[in-house]
This record gives structure tokens, sequence and C-alpha cells, in this order.
């Protein structure tokens, strides 16, 4: 068995001897394709680092160091607020209130106007004519009372320097007193005794002749005390 190995293998040895004494080695060509393989790119890969180069760094501004990003408040402790203004309101009054004075005057003037009300204005220091009157009467019916506020007005009357009635108070309804008349001059006064509560001594008159007729209707207002309100009678 041995030897029938041997001779196999001496016979191949030979074989391939001969196979390279005869000619060169040709070496086997590789086989052709028809279509020839496309050829992937291969994807570039960029550097992040290189593309930050061109771009410029950004700084987180630092608001403690920059004052032009937020100007100092005016309100910071230790320094006051302004106290200059024109207004006269509070910093917590109500924006109506403004209007409040004004109306109450407008008011408080109306009131005076129709009679209604009394106020502390200038106060007349003088003597006042209610005016001249002549007349066959034998006497006069004066009546009077407080045209404004009552407030304790009182008023003494005479006629040419003889007190007639020493002290009336005046209210809302009339009072009334009769007066005789003297032929020739007659002259009728009405003294302020005092100021009231709410201003100066304030009074309405009317002066009826004996017969009921109407001769005048008139007022005072804010007379001072001490002075008096004159009507001058003739009698014929």
């Amino acid at each position: 068995m041995k030897q029938i190995l041997f001779f196999i293998l001496l016979l191949t040895a030979m074989s391939v001897s001969a196979q390279e004494i005869g000619g060169k080695y040709k070496p086997i060509p590789a086989p052709k394709f028809g279509v020839k393989p496309k050829k992937t790119p291969i994807p570039e890969v960029k550097d992040p680092q290189a593309e930050n180069l061109d771009i410029p760094s950004i700084k987180t501004p630092n608001v403690f160091e920059n004052k032009s990003i937020t100007p100092k408040s005016q309100l910071q402790v230790g320094v006051e607020k302004s106290k200059f203004t024109m207004s006269t309101e509070t910093d917590f009054a109500n924006p109506g209130d403004r209007y409040i004075d004004k109306m109450e005057k407008d008011l408080d003037r109306s009131l005076k106007d129709a009679g209604l009300k009394e106020g502390r204005g200038v106060l007349v220091k003088k003597n006042i004519s209610l005016g001249d009157f002549k007349t066959k009467s034998e006497y006069f019916i004066i009546k009077l009372r407080d045209f404004g506020a009552i407030d304790g007005d009182l008023v003494k009357v005479s006629t040419n320097d003889v007190v007639v009635k020493d002290q009336i108070l005046l209210d809302s309804s009339y009072k009334q007193v009769k007066i005789d008349l003297t032929t020739g001059f007659n002259k009728l006064d009405f003294e302020a005794l005092n100021i009231g509560t709410l201003g100066g001594n304030t009074a309405e008159i009317q002066v009826y002749d004996d017969k009921g007729t109407l001769i005048t209707n008139d007022y005072w207002n804010n007379l001072a005390a001490g002075f008096k309100a004159t009507i001058i009678v003739t009698k014929e």
C-alpha cells in the first residue's frame, strides 16, 4: 500500500516539473463583468470646531456692569422722592374730591340767592335806607321775618326814636308790629341787635297801610349788629 502512494506522489511531482520546464507560468485571468459597480461617495464629515471659527462669539451681558441697560431707579434706598407738585391731591385721594369744594360753593351761592342760606361774608357796617313814602294812612302794619336760615337774628323797632318793640326774634313766619303815624314826618328804624350764628342780620320786611294795601316789600342782608335799616314816611 505504501508503495502505491509513493508511486502516485512521484508521478504528480514529475508532471509539475514537466509543465514548468515546457513553458512559462500563466496566471488565470479574473472574470470580466459587463456593468461596473457604482462608486458610492464617502460623505464629508465637517469638523464642528472648524465651523465655529467664522462665527463671532456671543458674550452674555452683565447687567451689573453695563449701566446703559437698566437706569438707576430714583426710588432706591437713600434717594428721596421729589415733593414738588402743582396739585393739592394726596397719593391716596379720591379723584372726585377736587370737584367737591367748587360744587359746595356753587350750592351755597344758589341757596343764598334763593334766600335759603346765609354766609359769613362781608358785614354791612352802615345804616341803610329802605325808601321814602307818602301816605294818608293812620298807621302802618309792619311784618318781619328772617329770609335766610333761621339762626337767631334779633331786631328792635322804633319810630321817631321811640321804641315800639324792643326785641323781635325773627324766624320763618312773619312777626307783626303796628306803628301809629303822626302828621308829617315819620322815621321808622329797624335796628339789628345781633348777627346770627350763620352770618349777618338778615330780614325781609313788608309794610301795609290801614287799608291793607302793600306799600313796600324789601329786605336787608348781612347787616352788622348796631346798624339800622330806615323807612321815611310822610303823612299827609
